[in-house]
């Protein structure tokens, strides 16, 4: 069995290498899949709904998967030969004043349009009432998760780790609203945006 990944993880490698803007968008894409999938599950789906599948698939795969991977690598070219915590320290700043609030901003109108099929109106008002405190939130988790990424990750596996954790957190807020303890929601610093 280790035989087996080993040479699934050497392959990946090698994708990683020779196609890295495709392999971190199917792997975006694919992550954000499971993610749903076990989510529908916790949530007590006896069904899975493709359609919502597929289409946080196609979130990951054409939007978080690219856009990751431009975004840590426009992040060498400003911080290029800079090392060091300061240097990590910018790279978080300028990341949770620029990216994120986008991102959050645009997966919110994203799931509204497209996964939910909303009309526009109710969208933009629910992104006005929710957003502030979406992104308040945000900053108290994802910085962590950024630090992490930049100090620790190699640029190759940053796209990886980001998502890796996204999928994993939105499991984690799914099952705890799910066994209604949003009790414990309010005391945890951080959201799935």
């Amino acid at each position: 069995m280790s035989e087996i990944v080993s040479r699934a993880w050497k392959r990946y490698l090698g994708q990683l290498q020779e196609h890295p803007l495709r392999t971190k968008a199917i792997t975006s894409g694919v992550l954000a899949g499971c993610s749903d999938a076990i989510a529908q599950k916790i949530a007590g789906n006896k069904k899975l709904q493709l359609r919502r599948l597929l289409l946080v698939m196609l979130y990951g795969f054409a939007y978080a998967g690219p856009f990751g991977h431009f975004l840590h690598k426009l992040m060498e070219i400003i911080f290029k030969g800079k090392k060091g915590k300061e240097t990590v320290a910018k790279k978080v700043i300028l990341e949770q004043l620029t990216s994120s609030p986008w991102n959050n901003m645009f997966f919110m109108m994203y799931y509204g349009l497209v996964i939910e099929g909303r009309p526009f109106s109710l969208v933009r008002g629910k992104v006005r009432k929710d957003y502030p405190s979406v992104q308040l939130t945000a900053w108290k988790f994802w910085p962590i998760v950024a630090w992490v990424n930049y100090q620790y990750m190699p640029l190759q596996f940053r796209v990886l780790f980001h998502s890796f954790v996204a999928s994993c957190w939105s499991v984690l807020l799914i099952h705890l609203k799910i066994l209604n303890l949003e009790c414990i929601l309010q005391f945890i610093p951080f959201q799935l945006f």
